[in-house]
């Protein structure tokens, strides 16, 4: 397993949140940001929906991030306490994903089931039988580097 990174959620105001936590820690976002409008259900939002965040990640130190998006409640999103984070592990192989995703998930309920994604990554989401949240990805792109 290369890393663990915490992945926050928020209520619309990420962009804010990683703009404070950038001035504080320093350092650049990854890739920069990428807001719902440029995914394959952007068409389907509001104007106001599309400028949202669906994916930001602050690099904080050698190969940890601190991740995060907007929750839309049109998508059924809504932030809780307790609900707004994730532990995202990012995984060596598709097999160690396909493991970690499987072990973990046991007796939970699976959000995202483990599947290639638009953006490129091996990805799924899951609650597990204690009601942690977790995130499996696995990055060809950067597992290639």
């Amino acid at each position: 397993m290369k890393s663990i990174n915490p992945y926050l959620s928020f209520q619309g105001n990420t962009e804010e949140a990683f703009n404070f936590y950038k001035n504080v820690f320093g350092g650049d976002f990854q890739g920069g940001i990428f807001r719902f409008k440029d995914t394959e259900m952007g068409d389907k939002l509001s104007e106001e929906e599309k400028q949202k965040v669906m994916h930001i990640g602050l690099p904080m130190g050698n190969q940890n991030y601190l991740m995060a998006t907007d929750a839309l409640e049109s998508m059924g999103q809504k932030v809780n306490f307790g609900n707004n984070f994730y532990i995202a592990i990012d995984a060596e192989s598709r097999e160690e994903a396909d493991k970690l995703f499987a072990g973990l998930s046991e007796g939970g309920t699976i959000e995202m089931p483990m599947a290639d994604q638009f953006w490129g990554d091996y990805f799924g989401s899951f609650k597990d039988k204690f009601n942690v949240q977790w995130m499996v990805i696995y990055s060809p792109q950067k597992s290639e580097n």
